[in-house]
């Protein structure tokens, strides 16, 4: 039988590997706080840098457990089978008429993938547990040979762990460039188009909310009789104020061509003695 005094030197080698795998488990919960508190923007614009520093503070002092849960249920998400996202990206934002912004970054697995890589962490989390609270209960380190054995597992342990913490590193450095992707292209002229004309990079318009139509929306108030504007006075009211807005720029050919694309107004041609037509318009009544 060995004494206690012939342990102390595999003793210290117990706490030296048992210290490197807490502080790694540390690195890796610090690291996913950081990954859970900025992986989603939400929020009136004014807001923004509040709302963050309270998901900050809100993960600060969230156990590991909690936190493994959270990223499920966030940020890495299962493929639905029929290849659809199971990502649910609706904002209720009815009523409100502040600027609000919404961007979330996900890591999007196949099902059987997502189910595999959820039980590694849960695994990881009872590792954690056990190393934190009930390590000695099942290690003898007063024992020479009880020293080994815990050296060994804590090896293997830290190997585990710094395979976990090497896969979250790439998750944010992933998500890291797509944000810097993301800001690079909100400060391109097609995210400007996108967001001031409604016009998607792939040239679709989303109508309602074109840049054009809001013209036209602004002419026919000031120009607008019983409801009704003169085509031809709010193009000459547009040209002056806001002359970047044409048919052009949204692949139409004229103005009539504008207001029958949006499907926003509605237009009537009226006889005027002498001269040609006229075209009309007035916002259509919502139905």
């Amino acid at each position: 039988m060995t004494s206690a005094d012939d342990a102390t030197t595999p003793q210290r080698e117990v706490q030296r590997l048992l210290g490197r795998c807490l502080l790694r488990l540390q690195q890796y919960e610090g690291l996913l706080k950081s990954l859970l508190a900025h992986h989603e923007v939400e929020g009136p614009l004014a807001d923004l840098q509040v709302r963050q520093a309270e998901r900050v503070a809100a993960l600060a002092t969230t156990s590991l457990g909690n936190l493994a849960k959270a990223l499920f249920e966030s940020y890495v998400v299962a493929r639905a089978k029929n290849g659809a996202s199971t990502v649910d990206d609706g904002v209720d934002s009815a009523g409100s008429t502040e600027i609000t912004i919404r961007t979330r970054m996900t890591l999007e697995m196949a099902p059987e993938d997502f189910g595999k890589t959820k039980d590694a962490i849960k695994e990881l989390v009872d590792l954690r547990n056990a190393l934190v609270h009930h390590f000695i209960e099942t290690f003898n380190v007063w024992t020479v040979d009880g020293c080994a054995r815990a050296a060994e597992h804590l090896t293997e342990s830290y190997g585990r762990i710094d395979t976990h913490f090497e896969q979250l590193r790439q998750w944010a450095v992933s998500m890291d460039n797509a944000k810097a992707l993301h800001a690079s292209f909100m400060q391109s002229a097609e995210f400007q188009d996108f967001l001031v004309n409604g016009i998607a990079p792939d040239g679709m318009v989303d109508w309602p909310r074109a840049g054009v139509v809001a013209c036209l929306r602004e002419a026919s108030t000031l120009l607008g009789v019983d409801g009704w504007a003169k085509l031809d006075a709010a193009v000459e009211y547009i040209s002056t104020k806001h002359p970047e807005q044409t048919p052009e720029k949204y692949a139409c050919r004229s103005w009539p061509q504008v207001l029958n694309e949006s499907r926003v107004f509605d237009t009537q041609y009226r006889d005027v003695p002498g001269k040609p037509r006229a075209a009309w318009y007035r916002e259509r009544p919502l139905r």
